[in-house]
């Protein structure tokens, strides 16, 4: 399918929120070490202060996800942009352990809005076959920011001290804050794309997100498949934060880089996963195009990424750094095309378009639920064993896990699981796989 110049846009919007997202988030990974010394805190401690974000987050992902459904894509993205990078400036300004945790509390709740303001976007504007390629797109950021983030935020850190890195990537937010309220609209009323590919759009995405109307996120938790889904969301996402929180300590501590070289390599493994992920999405969208994109076969590639991903178990008998990068660049990009993927997977299920932000919220939770777990637990096993590899293999059992679980509970359409009618008709006309 070729890609039009308005949609392209969107892209870009999506991509580039993303990854301004992350980057609020790793700014604090590359300052661990300055601030840890300034402030006097402990592995433990900072374990705690690279969660916290993760805790407001959690609690307010499934309100947002309701909200993005009532108010819209274009307010509640921008809502959430100015919320978090106002709470990067208040990080910046903090004077202790304390503050710096409020500071993340607030950013976890502003950045909570993202996916499920991201998977409605997805849902709005692109034809269904192409969910694939726009999910790891969006996703991506999430490894862009890093890449980018470590890099410039380790300079900047290096040369103006650990504030001034959070005080520029809030100015970065604030800006797209501003572009995204002056260019975004939906595709209904955008003036930047014409009649030919409006027509597409709304014939090809699968059912207006406005028009329909929509079941209770209650109702929906009785679907099993939405349970497996969000199984599969949290062992793929606590790789995520063990690398996002830990993978520049881990280099400080193992190799002992400095900040600068310590962003240099943090950024490389991120940098190999941009468009490794975007590759594998739109590979998912190609495997498909002899089947019923509602089919849910997609789960088929999302596994195959969770197991490639655990090849992270081989980390504690690696010793070569050029080896350890080479298989942190497998990992991620495998865990990033599995959580794209994953989100993808749940639209293609989600017959009904007005639950879209509900059911992603209910899928972030997931994925944060196990989140936020991970700078913890790793700060305690590193901590009480001196070694990280207890850490790497906790990661790896449950990204094995995971494909079992994608394997087995994602293969019925996510419908109230009382109204077994509307699922076996769905199933039969979509085509699922038994």
């Amino acid at each position: 399918m070729t890609l039009k110049p308005g949609r392209l846009l969107i892209y870009l919007l999506l991509f580039t929120g993303c990854s301004i997202n992350y980057v609020d988030r790793v700014v604090l990974s590359v300052s661990a070490q300055p601030i840890a010394k300034e402030f006097g805190l402990s592995t433990i401690q900072l374990g705690y202060l690279f969660s916290a974000f993760l805790w407001s987050y959690l609690l307010f992902v499934l309100p947002w996800g309701a909200l993005v459904d009532r108010i819209g894509t274009r307010r509640a993205t921008a809502s959430g942009m100015a919320i978090f990078s106002a709470a990067t400036v208040l990080t910046g300004l903090s004077g202790g352990f304390v503050s710096a945790c409020l500071s993340r509390l607030v950013l976890g709740f502003g950045e909570a809005s993202t996916y499920p303001a991201g998977a409605r976007t997805i849902r709005e504007w692109m034809p269904a076959r192409e969910r694939g390629l726009a999910t790891t797109v969006f996703n991506c950021g999430g490894y862009a920011g890093p890449a980018v983030g470590s890099l410039v935020m380790g300079y900047v850190v290096g040369e103006l001290g650990w504030r001034g890195g959070f005080y520029l990537a809030a100015a970065i937010g604030f800006a797209w804050v501003a572009a995204w309220l002056l260019l975004y609209r939906s595709p209904e009323e955008a003036g930047f794309i014409g009649a030919e590919e409006r027509a597409q759009i709304l014939a090809q995405r699968g059912g207006s997100v406005q028009a329909s109307k929509g079941d209770a996120l209650s109702a929906l938790m009785r679907s099993r498949t939405l349970w497996g889904l969000f199984i599969v969301q949290g062992c793929a996402v606590y790789t995520v934060y063990l690398f996002l929180s830990w993978l520049p300590s881990y280099l400080q501590a193992t190799r002992g880089l400095g900040v600068l070289k310590t962003g240099f390599y943090t950024a490389i493994p991120y940098a190999v996963a941009v468009p490794g992920t975007i590759f594998v999405g739109w590979l998912s969208d190609r495997l498909l195009r002899n089947a019923p994109v509602n089919s849910g076969r997609r789960r088929n590639l999302v596994a195959v990424m969770l197991l490639c991903s655990s090849c992270i178990l081989a980390t504690p008998w690696i010793n070569d750094i050029t080896l350890i990068l080479a298989l942190f660049s497998l990992s991620l990009t495998s865990i990033g095309s599995s959580v794209g993927l994953n989100i993808a997977l749940a639209s293609d299920l989600l017959p009904n378009p007005a639950n879209t932000g509900k059911a992603h919220g209910f899928l972030v939770t997931g994925g944060n639920l196990f989140g936020v777990l991970a700078p913890i637990v790793t700060g305690y096993v590193v901590s009480f064993t001196g070694s990280y590899d207890v850490a790497f293999f906790i990661a790896g059992a449950l990204l094995l896990i995971g494909v079992t679980v994608c394997l087995t509970m994602t293969r019925h359409p996510i419908v109230p699981a009382d109204d077994v009618a509307a699922r076996d008709a769905v199933g039969a006309k979509e085509g699922f796989a038994p």
